[in-house]
């Protein structure tokens, strides 16, 4: 009786080059847009196939598998190269799609909902989020939500203020806008900057915002996602971080705490 040759699975190979490519892919999109060499869309765009070639990755995994036990086809190494490629793809994609069910919709945070700060449109395109006041249920949202945005209120003259403001601004690699104006004659002045996101580089306009109401001297801010449904909490910790650090750079110049 002839024992009939054992078949190489091409369902296997199939997985591995799959999700090699997909790997690859989302290295290079990554690099590419972290350093401006592809734009916000086409890298959204780009992360879509890459989650769509590692799932077809799994696919081709699964009919690899059924084959290798049904009927002994060789092709275990590129069956088992291509699943964990494709599941360490997946990985971050399960994750932000985590956080984006257990974040709030929320994508435009800022201090002051009655008189949001001024974001600088001049860059802005009709394909980014629109902007728009909040609705009673987002500022309430936030306010549950992100308890710590709040702005602050500092009993020193203007310019000291500001002077920390643009301190902590220079230790972030954040894009301005525009020059920051001399303070001499001025009661109220908003800076504009472009923020990123850590990871994904994704871009956030925002804007900080010093006024003198001949009391004491109030600082707002605003951060607002350009692309996205959700920005997964990024506004608010860029919001919570900025003004924490602003105490402490107030604090260490003058030795005077935020007047609350």
């Amino acid at each position: 009786m002839e024992i009939p040759e054992r078949q190489t699975s091409k369902a296997a190979g199939w997985s591995r080059r799959t999700g090699a490519f997909s790997a690859v892919l989302l290295l290079t999109v990554l690099v590419g847009h972290r350093y401006e060499l592809v734009e916000t869309p086409a890298f959204l765009w780009v992360l879509g196939i890459v989650a769509l070639l590692a799932a077809f990755a799994l696919l081709f995994a699964g009919f690899a598998f059924s084959r290798l036990w049904n009927f002994g086809d060789r092709g275990g190494r590129d069956l088992t190269v291509g699943t964990v490629l494709a599941l360490l793809v997946l990985a971050p994609f399960c994750i932000v799609a985590y956080w984006a069910a257990t974040s709030p919709p929320l994508r435009d945070i800022s201090t002051d909902f009655d008189d949001p700060p001024v974001l600088d449109t001049s860059t802005r395109t009709g394909e980014m989020n629109a902007l728009s006041p909040p609705t009673p249920g987002e500022q309430r949202l936030q306010t549950e939500t992100y308890p710590l945005v709040t702005g602050r209120s500092y009993n020193l003259p203007f310019d000291r203020v500001l002077e920390a403001v643009e301190t902590v601004l220079d230790r972030r690699d954040w894009q301005l806008t525009a020059p920051v104006p001399r303070a001499i004659g001025q009661s109220e002045m908003t800076i504009n900057a472009l923020a990123k996101s850590f990871v994904l580089s994704l871009p956030a306009d925002v804007a900080i915002r010093v006024t003198d109401d001949g009391n004491a001297v109030i600082v707002d801010m605003r951060s607002a996602s350009r692309y996205g449904r959700y920005d997964l909490g990024d506004n608010a910790a860029r919001i919570v971080d900025f003004l924490a650090e602003l105490d402490q750079e107030v604090a260490g110049q003058v030795g005077t705490a935020p007047a609350e």
